[in-house]
């Protein structure tokens, strides 16, 4: 949540009765940093636990007007619906970070003063929050820059570090890119690489991953959710098969997982696990250790820390909140168009929602959606033009993977947005489906798939 006082200006701002200062003046600007009580009271009441106060952070919230970039200024801004690629930041976690921008701003290697102690303590504490998400212990946290960094330095160094007696490592076809292009990598050093097939809802088979696993097996890499289909992989059962076979280290890119499904590294057998804090609403950015170059950013830290605790408080209220609108896009959506497929499984992470539906290109539909800021599969790779290899895995046919929509809803998402979409979406398949003569076709009753669509040679 933001500070008493920036609320009190927001309030004059948006009533009239006063004015914004200028974001960038000839005068040091002031800040008015709220007291631990207020802030402690803020935080610890969270207006998003509340149903009926669902609310999305807009500029007016801090306090001070931000520039508008000139590209989107008199324009109206789409509702997104792309969570999977990256969350807005919590009011509260900027107000958590604020005062180590303006105030505490201390190095926290600096071992000599009262202000490297307290940007330490801020750290110590922020570890502390990440822990306590994903039943870890403190000290095995380590910040990187992201989860990207972090499954890059998991794979390849448990992989290179091993590589004498072990030269082989599992993963699946449906991990994140970056996790594929690490495995790619070590292929090309030599490694031995086994991507496991999934079922058609998604799902790891379990006796398949327990017969790839071989003396000479290092790493076992499974994604905990996925971030295209939202399929959520059996990670109790697969660490326990990980741990029957002595020197074999489990990782999980967990970065679509945590604050958003219940996660004990400990319990579930895993070994390394990586994170992200804009996926939680957090800051984005950072490293530590020596790992990249650079001093440890105190103020990120704080904010992954604070995501973190909030995530933990809320994420049984963020869940409802989320399966409630995710329900109702999906009964809104296919109660009104037909010939619509729901990819993955259905009792995955209800936030993400992925749907294809037939005789419309994907491409088209993002393009015709221009009042709604969503994708066709993984911000890794939403530049491309090919179908979504996550969709290929799973068993869909190559035309159903060209027109998939994966939508994001997430913990500031409201009922109306959603309500919004719906008409859009229903509006948008129907006009493309007019302008094409294979619907056109389905609607006469011809079964398309059983036209050869070869041309016959004379």
């Amino acid at each position: 949540m933001i500070s008493a006082a920036s609320r009190s200006l927001s309030r004059a701002i948006r009533n009239g009765k006063g004015t914004a200062p200028a974001l960038l003046s000839g005068a040091r600007r002031s800040f008015t940093q709220p007291t631990r009580t207020e802030r402690a009271s803020v935080v610890d009441s969270p207006t998003s636990a509340n149903m009926e106060n669902k609310f999305t952070p807009r500029a007016d919230m801090l306090g001070f007007k931000l520039e508008v970039p000139p590209k989107v200024q008199g324009t109206e801004r789409p509702i997104y619906l792309d969570m999977q690629a990256t969350t807005p930041l919590d009011p509260r976690v900027l107000d958590a970070m604020l005062p180590y921008y303006t105030d505490q701003y201390g190095n926290p290697h600096s071992r000599t003063h009262a202000y490297g102690w307290e940007a330490e303590a801020a750290v110590d504490e922020a570890r502390k929050h990440v822990a306590d998400l994903i039943g870890a212990d403190a000290k095995d946290i380590v910040f990187t820059s992201g989860a990207t960094e972090s499954n890059n330095m998991i794979i390849k160094g448990v992989a290179r570090f091993h590589k004498e007696k072990r030269n082989h490592v599992i993963t699946t076809q449906t991990e994140h890119k970056c996790v594929l292009d690490s495995c790619r990598k070590l292929s090309e050093e030599g490694f031995e690489v086994t991507y496991l097939p999934v079922m058609p809802n998604g799902v790891v088979d379990l006796k398949v991953l327990e017969d790839a696993i071989r003396p000479t097996t290092s790493l076992v890499s499974i994604m905990a959710v996925n971030n295209e289909t939202g399929v959520i992989q059996p990670l109790k059962e697969i660490g326990a098969i990980v741990k029957k076979h002595k020197g074999v280290y489990f990782h999980t890119d967990a970065a679509q997982a945590a604050g958003k499904i219940q996660l004990d590294v400990n319990e579930m057998g895993i070994d390394l696990a990586s994170i992200s804090g804009h996926k939680i609403y957090g800051p984005k950015g950072g490293q530590e250790r020596g790992l990249r170059s650079g001093t440890l950013p105190s103020t990120l830290v704080v904010g992954l820390g604070e995501a973190c605790r909030i995530a933990k408080i809320e994420m049984k209220a963020d869940h409802a909140h989320v399966s409630a609108l995710s329900k109702r896009l999906i009964d809104g959506i296919t109660s009104r168009v037909e010939h619509i497929v729901r990819n993955g499984d259905k009792n995955g992470y209800p936030g993400c929602v992925n749907l294809s539906f037939a005789y419309v290109e994907g491409e088209s539909l993002l393009m015709a959606l221009k009042d709604v800021a969503l994708s066709s599969g993984s911000a890794c790779t939403s530049a491309s033009l090919e179908p979504s290899y996550v969709l290929r895995a799973l068993g869909a046919a190559e035309d159903m993977a060209h027109s998939s929509l994966r939508f994001g809803i997430g913990r500031f998402t409201t009922e109306a947005e959603i309500d919004f979409v719906i008409e859009k979406i229903v509006a948008v398949v129907q006009r493309l489906r007019d302008m094409s003569p294979l619907w056109e076709m389905v609607q006469e009753g011809i079964d398309i798939s059983t036209i050869d669509w070869g041309q016959t040679q004379h």
